[in-house]
């Protein structure tokens, strides 16, 4: 089917990188752009009055160097041609050789003829009797114009396609992945490869039919003579596969030799079946003048095999002598006339009509309506009297005409549809013509329009002409095994039979030299890896080892041997190809992407909806198990080039289908928040890059894989600090660090990278714009900061802090993972274990959901969710344990509770220690004017003494139990300002806490500093007496310090061996005064946990009772 098949890789053959997509033509505007030398670069625009726009000159060409490259653009392929003179000149590289010409061939030679060429073919002439006798007139006439509308519809959009911008050379191939990407590329490719090799296999079955049947039938191997039927049926398929292999490799050998011999005889065989046709037209007119002689005899109705009898009767008379004949011996058991015969012999006469009563004699009407017949029913004529003895069985029905195969409508569908491929011809020779945009248009659909005329005429003509029992008549047993439209051929039936016996060995040839250079073409292409070793050849670039495959496939049809039998298979994988270019034609016209212009005007998207839509209806009208299978191996393929292919960018219809789709989603996206049922982490990570722009914390990644199992948005993001201008190949190399990563983590999303003045501003700016439209995070993750207290980190802590503010203030949800480095990696499990969460506020219900999230990866399913909430002194724990359960119940949460009780304390002297170090630490931070060293030395002398002192207070004054009493129940406060440790009677001793919360969710530290200075609890002048300095400290941090230090001891003690424990984050404080105490008390809280992860909610419910 396919001829000088190659693609535009094959221009590149020699070129370190031989992709597809690489190839000039479809990566840059410029056809045959060369690099050319800076010393020409400068002269080129010397003088030219450019000085303007000389800067740009290396990226943006001048207008006359663009139109220069046009003009000497030549798009000849590596096909045939060049083939056929790198053959001639093997010998030896010639000093005068010439160069190679633009292609010349014009729209007749180039396009109209090689599609009549590979249109018209064994079909035709071996089948098309038979289907409009099996089918009738009108049957056969709505088969016809269904699989001609097909192709002509194909044609409008094909052309279409074809002359949207240069086509290289490719064909079909080239224009549909171009047009749907390199997954149904490469899929519809092979589909249309598998298709062609079958059709070489139907060719050459075809050729062999002829052959043994019709030329010379004594060549048989094995006899079929004195056979019935199944034996003579499998002695058949026999002959053809032992002489379809001989053919098969004489063929590949004469393409392995030389595609130049197949291109030298293309003529012959286009004239042999230009001859045969007009044999046939000058038949039909012959019969109207004089019919031709074409004698078929019946017995009764029966149509009798013509080699069974030698006269069309029973007896005759010799001499006055009744002399029986050799029909008499065929149906009785002894040449006399007493012999015993079969009944049906007997019960009915022998007449003889005329097989070809001619295009006047009205045998339309007989033939208008469909006679489906069963297999190894016998062909009878109909209207014909006859007298058959239900009670007795039939014998001798080898003498009788059969049917080979059941027959009904579909598989005439499926046998006739490979008679009107061939469309792709004028395509697949693109390289080759002057001018392509115009000659594939008008030669295509000029070749469809004559090769439909044809056929309906046929269809109409052979059942005007033509006896119905002749034309049920498949191999002509009753013309005296004549090739049936043969009989109507004028001057002799020979012409048809050499004819198309030379017309299918040419069409196998073209198939057997198309399919290989489409299988190289995918290969070169490298969508497919494993397909990669077939693009290689020999020196000249002839495609052997495609070669070697193609002749391989082509043998299982031979294999299979039936004529009948085949066509329907490469049926499935020419309408597969067809229903695509469709849809690549449909596709581009719906989404109106800007480079879609076509030459070709005369196209509309409905037409090609209906084309996709015919070919699919006749894809499962043919044979719906085929359609199935070739679908199957379409799918398979698509999924493969999917996953395992190389990433292609070819600007075809299927991105733009996700651009379209992409931008309809983002606008029905409401602006707003989702509803609760529909909330998910959507979640922007925060990393920080090193000198090397590599990702310092990885674990994030992974966290952030197991908590999202490929679900919802994820936004990776950094900044690079410094200019736009300088910075920008920075900030590409720290795109690519985390792709790279993200594809390792196996994180589905984005990444993003802004270059700004400070790290600061980047993360503020991240955290602002991320996302798009109703498509932006709700939640941020950021790792917590390592070495906070050094003075080298002191600005990291205070950049950790303004995320806090930032997020709080966009009612965004911040998770802070501590120990990162800790976190399981995606490859481990963990085979059991506790995740648990510590319920102290409520925070919309992120501390539920999280752990929910988790447990659905392979890393946490085996871990238990233990929920941990805190009771006060006047609280029920009891019915509080009730309730929680209630609460997990609804929320479909499998979990264990647990009520901790936390009781009023005395504030120990660790306690006032621990606040104490750490004002000291805040007041040396902000002395700016020391030195580094100073600094360091300062920390660490203070941070000695008070250790020494703890230690002497720990002996002197044990810790108390781990208890604390939250003085007052979870309540809204009408205050802005929400305090989590400070109740508004802070000074009474029975109530040192309170813990509040706002109705969104986390709580905040409120700094208060100096508001209760002095005011000191009544039992705490014992201790203030220890050190004096203690009296000094800000009551409010002590509290804070204290509820931090009781709230670790009771974690620590009940989840000191938890895979994870999750816990709220307190907020920040509202000023910038007391940084570092904040800090500070949340590395008291979560002091001696390994794995950590701060949760603090977005100030809305992400969890529902309701369905």
């Amino acid at each position: 089917m396919l001829n000088n098949m190659t693609t535009d890789c094959e221009e590149e053959e020699g070129s370190p990188n031989n992709q597809g997509d690489r190839n000039p033509k479809e990566s840059s505007p410029f056809i045959n752009s060369t690099a050319t030398s800076d010393v020409e670069k400068s002269q080129q625009y010397d003088g030219k009055n450019m000085a303007l726009f000389e800067e740009e000159m290396d990226t943006s060409p001048m207008v006359s160097s663009l139109l220069s490259s046009l003009a000497n653009y030549s798009n000849l392929p590596t096909g045939s041609k060049e083939h056929e003179e790198a053959e001639n000149n093997e010998e030896g590289a010639r000093p005068s050789k010439k160069p190679i010409q633009a292609p010349q061939l014009g729209t007749l030679m180039g396009v109209y003829l090689p599609c009549i060429q590979n249109i018209f073919g064994v079909i035709l002439f071996l089948r098309m009797t038979w289907m409009v006798g099996i089918g009738g007139v009108l049957g056969s006439f709505i088969i016809v114009f269904m699989c001609c509308s097909t192709t002509m519809l194909t044609a409008i959009s094909m052309s279409a396609i074809a002359t949207n911008g240069v086509v290289p050379a490719g064909g079909s191939y080239y224009m549909i992945s171009r047009s749907l990407g390199p997954e149904f590329g490469g899929a519809v490719g092979i589909c249309f490869y598998l298709g062609t090799t079958f059709a070489g296999a139907m060719y050459i079955l075809g050729c062999i039919e002829i052959l043994l049947i019709y030329i010379v039938p004594q060549a048989a191997i094995f006899k079929i003579e004195g056979l019935e039927g199944l034996e003579a049926e499998v002695a058949l398929l026999n002959n053809m596969r032992v002489y379809g292999t001989i053919v098969l490799s004489f063929m590949a050998l004469v393409v392995f030799v030389g595609v130049k011999y197949v291109n030298k005889l293309a003529l012959v065989f286009l004239a042999c079946v230009i001859l045969s046709i007009l044999a046939v037209y000058a038949g039909v007119i012959k019969t109207a003048i004089d019919s031709p002689v074409f004698p078929v005899c019946l017995l009764g109705n029966r149509t009798l095999v013509s080699k069974g009898y030698d006269v069309c009767a029973k007896v005759v008379e010799i001499d006055n002598d009744t002399v029986t004949t050799k029909l008499w011996r065929s149906f009785c058991d002894s040449e006399y006339l007493n012999a015993t015969c079969d009944e049906y012999f007997i019960n009915n006469d022998v007449t003889e009509i005329q097989g070809i009563p001619g295009v006047t004699s009205g045998i339309l009407a007989e033939n208008l309506f469909g006679n489906y017949l069963e297999k190894g029913v016998i062909v009878e004529k109909r209207g014909l009297a006859s007298q058959v003895d239900p009670d007795t069985s039939a014998t001798s029905t080898n003498r009788f005409v059969l049917a080979d195969i059941t027959s009904f409508f579909t598989l005439l569908v499926g046998i006739y549809f490979p008679s009107v491929t061939g469309i792709m011809a004028g395509s697949n020779r693109s390289g080759d013509l002057r001018d392509a945009q115009k000659s594939i248009p008008i030669g295509t659909i000029a070749a469809i329009t004559t090769t439909s005329i044809v056929y309906m005429s046929c269809v109409v003509l052979f059942g005007a002409c033509i006896e119905g029992v002749v034309l049920r008549d498949k191999f002509g047993e009753g013309v005296n095994g004549n090739l049936v439209i043969g009989t109507l051929a004028w001057p002799s039936p020979w012409v048809i039979v050499v004819g198309s016996f030379f017309s299918t060995c040419g069409a196998g040839l073209q198939s057997l030299t198309g399919a290989p250079r489409l299988l190289q073409a995918i290969s070169r292409d490298g969508i497919i890896p494993f397909l990669r070793v077939f693009g290689h050849g020999k020196a000249n670039g002839e495609p052997t080892w495609a070669l070697l495959l193609t002749a391989g496939i082509c043998e299982i049809g031979i294999i299979i041997a039936s004529l009948d039998a085949v066509a329907p298979i490469l049926s499935m994988f020419f309408l597969m190809c067809y229903m695509f270019v469709n849809l690549a034609c449909a596709l581009q016209t719906l989404l109106r992407t800007p480079n879609w212009r076509p030459r070709f005007k005369f196209y509309h998207w409905a037409l090609s909806f209906l084309g996709m839509s015919l070919c699919l209806s006749l894809m499962f009208i043919c044979s719906w198990y085929y359609a199935i299978v070739a679908m199957g191996i379409a799918t398979c393929i698509y999924k493969y080039i999917e996953f395992c292919g190389a990433e292609k960018e070819w600007g075809d219809g299927i991105r733009g289908i996700s651009l379209s789709a992409a931008r309809f989603a983002l606008m029905r996206i409401e602006e707003g928040p989702p509803h609760t049922k529909n909330w998910r982490p959507q979640i922007l990570v925060l990393v920080s890059m090193d000198g090397e722009q590599n990702v310092e914390q990885p674990r994030l990644l992974s966290l952030t894989n197991q908590m999202k199992a490929g679900k919802g948005l994820t936004i990776v993001g950094t900044s690079v600090q410094g200019k736009f201008l300088d910075n920008y190949t920075e900030a590409q190399r720290a795109d690519q660090s985390l792709r790279k990563l993200m594809e390792t983590e196996k994180v589905k999303g984005f990444s993003q990278v802004v270059i700004s003045s400070n790290l600061r501003d980047g993360t503020s700016h991240l955290i602002q714009v991320g996302g798009l439209g109703g498509l932006k995070h709700n939640t941020v993750m950021v790792s917590w900061p390592r070495n906070w207290k050094q003075p080298e980190y002191h600005q990291q802590f205070r950049d950790f802090i303004e995320v806090v503010r930032e997020t709080t203030v966009a009612s965004l949800a911040l998770l802070v993972p501590k120990n990162i480095s800790s976190y399981p990696s995606n490859g481990e499990r963990f085979t059991e274990g506790h995740i648990d969460v510590w319920w102290v506020v409520h925070d919309g219900g992120m501390l539920m959901l999280l752990p929910f999230l988790l447990r659905q990866h392979k890393v946490w399913r085996k871990c238990k969710m233990r929920i941990f909430t805190v009771a006060q002194m006047d609280d029920n724990s009891i019915q509080m344990k009730k309730d929680v359960i209630t609460f997990l119940y609804h929320l479909r949460i499998d979990a264990e509770v647990e009520v901790v009780e936390m009781y009023d304390s005395d504030i120990s002297a660790y306690t006032y220690e621990k606040t104490l170090v750490m004002e000291q630490r805040s007041q040396i931070l902000k002395q700016m004017h020391l030195t580094k060293n100073e600094m360091e030395r300062e920390i660490q002398s203070i941070t000695d003494s008070s250790r020494g002192s703890i230690r002497r207070k720990k002996t002197s004054a044990p810790r108390s139990q781990p208890s604390i009493e939250e003085g007052g129940r979870m309540t809204e406060q009408p205050e802005e300002e929400v305090q989590l440790i400070h109740s508004k009677n802070a000074s009474s001793p029975a109530s040192p806490t309170s813990l509040t919360a706002p109705a969104g969710g986390g709580a905040t530290w409120t700094d208060s500093k100096g508001a209760d200075k002095g005011k000191n609890m009544d039992g705490g002048k014992d201790l203030f007496s220890m050190k004096p300095e203690w009296e000094n400290l800000n009551q409010i941090d002590v509290r804070r310090m204290h509820t931090a230090l009781r709230l670790n001891e009771v974690i620590t003690k009940k989840s000191k061996e938890a895979k994870l424990v999750l816990l709220n984050m307190p907020g920040p404080p509202k000023n910038r005064v007391g940084e570092e105490n904040y800090m500070e008390f949340l590395e008291v809280l979560t002091e001696g946990l390994n794995r950590v992860l701060l949760v603090r909610g977005g100030g809305r419910e992400v969890i529902t009772i309701y369905s």
